[in-house]
């Protein structure tokens, strides 16, 4: 029976780890807390004194910065964060809460789970691409297209708040991000490798299709050579941008058929993610698609991105991913922020709309403001009418001026305060209050309605009559809505879209 280990940690906490490893990674091995309820994660390397302070400062001042701040609480959701160093034996570690439940299996893989992966962690890697997804995984455990769009927006928001502290993840990739599509939720993991700047170089370059082509082209100089690049925030928004790609579309943005170098299958890979890399949905440069010809039957219909491009993401994100793979894949700095990743995503969760086939695999697409919406995944058109809200905002001149932001409807859509008022944004700086669903929409009697929760200032423009809380009032086109007064007051303008 393994002994069971008793530390005190940085922190002054009282540590115990059972002395048996359950883990290993590249630098480092995993221990559990004999109540499993964290985990100690010990460095190979021996006193190493760069490495202690670099976590010394991740422990310290980096995550007070973050979790001792307003909207605190929210970040402890998606970090797996260290909360304190030990030393053992020599050897320099980190303390880190134990993975939230569902973010295990409770499933796994197909045939009773014949790949045994019931009860392991859900790697990102399992749902990003089509073979996994169609080949082994429980269907149970897909989740939907709508579940993605969140964890994508959730990764965008961590990565976000890293980047504004000054720090680089380094390895962002599906192998450090879990992710739950039941329930649309997503963690950063190996928080301990953070780039700390002007302090310490990275321990990692990242992890391979997520390293940014600048790395990958500098990856034989030596650390120290002045021209090698080395992981940074600008590196970050690369691999960002390859996992949303990646985790809405199922497939690698770069990883098309063109052959770079026939003799070295090394050499041609180095090409393809680095000095040569090229987006294989490229508007002019054809040299890299996909010719689905030769595509395995379970990679399909992801890899025909002319069945399934890019643009079927909605007008917000495939701009960003023309930025991301086009503009900005060789020239880092016009790379999309993260906090961009994060508007957009939020706007395309607005324009999202249930599909109408009860067996649809993704259940949900994103509205093109087409007079014929039709779900890309199924190809099932919708029958009836829809509501569009497009919203408005009031300017200093006293007038409502359009935002660029419309909200979707369908049967039991909430309304929010951030959609009544522009000032608000959902974020994890959100009060509980301002968390709350102010109205919903409902479809009764081939009649769409928006029923009144909790907005005191609901009114209709044309009439000037309000609409009090509790009651409803009846969506038709052209309708005037003025959602709240005062600062950031909105108003909506609907539009009906007949199908």
């Amino acid at each position: 029976m393994a002994n069971v280990v008793r530390l005190t940690a940085s922190d002054g906490s009282v540590v115990e780890f059972v002395d048996e490893i359950k883990a290993a990674g590249a630098m480092k091995d995993v221990y559990f807390s004999p109540d499993k309820r964290y985990v100690v994660a010990l460095f190979r390397k021996k006193n190493d004194q760069a490495l202690k302070e670099r976590l010394q400062l991740i422990t310290g001042q980096y995550r007070e910065r973050i979790f001792n701040q307003q909207g605190g609480d929210y970040w402890r959701g998606l970090y797996c964060w260290p909360t304190a160093t030990v030393e053992y034996q020599g050897k320099i570690g980190v303390v880190m809460p134990f993975y939230a439940s569902h973010f295990f299996f409770d499933y796994g893989s197909k045939q009773n789970d014949m790949l045994g992966i019931k009860g392991k962690e859900k790697e990102g890697k399992w749902f990003a691409s089509p073979s996994n997804r169609q080949k082994f995984l429980d269907s149970r455990e897909l989740g939907n297209w709508l579940h993605h769009l969140r964890i994508c927006l959730q990764i965008a928001r961590a990565t976000r708040r890293l980047h504004a502290a000054g720090l680089a993840h380094s390895d962002l990739s599906y192998k450090n991000v879990l992710v739950d599509p039941i329930t649309g939720s997503a963690c950063l993991i190996d928080l301990d490798g953070l780039v700390v700047p002007d302090k310490f170089a990275p321990d990692v370059v990242g992890t391979p299709d997520f390293i940014a082509p600048e790395c990958v082209k500098t990856a034989h100089l030596a650390r120290d050579d002045a021209k090698r690049v080395l992981p940074s925030i600008r590196t970050d928004e690369h691999a960002l941008a390859v996992l949303i790609y990646m985790y809405l579309l199922y497939r690698h943005p770069l990883r098309g058929d063109k052959v770079h170098d026939v003799k070295d299958s090394q050499h041609d890979e180095s090409l393809m993610m680095g000095e040569n890399a090229l987006f294989i949905e490229h508007p002019t440069d054809s040299s890299n698609r996909i010719n689905v010809a030769y595509a395995k039957a379970s990679e399909l219909p992801w890899k025909d991105t002319q069945k399934l491009p890019y643009s079927l993401t909605g007008c917000y994100l495939t701009p960003l991913f023309e930025r991301a793979f086009i503009d900005g894949l060789h020239q880092p700095y016009l790379r999309p922020s993260a906090d961009e990743w994060e508007h957009a995503l939020v706007k395309t969760v607005d324009l999202i709309q249930p599909c109408i086939n009860p067996d649809c695999e993704q259940k949900w697409y994103v509205f093109a403001n087409s007079t014929k919406p039709i779900c890309p995944f199924c190809q099932t058109s919708f029958v009836g009418q829809l509501p569009v809200l497009n919203l408005y905002s009031a300017s200093q001149e006293g007038r409502f001026l359009p935002d660029n932001q419309r909200l979707m409807v369908y049967h039991n859509q909430s309304l929010y305060q951030w959609h009544s008022n522009k000032l608000l944004f959902p974020n994890e700086r959100l009060t509980a209050e301002q968390k709350r669903r102010v109205g919903y929409f409902v479809f009764h009697q081939q009649q769409w309605y928006l029923v009144n929760e909790a907005l005191p200032d609901l009114m209709n423009v044309a009439s000037k009559q309000t609409v009090a809380i509790g009651d409803k009032i009846a969506l038709v086109d052209g309708l005037q809505l003025l959602l709240s007064r005062g600062e950031g007051s909105r108003v909506v303008v609907v539009q009906m879209v007949s199908c």
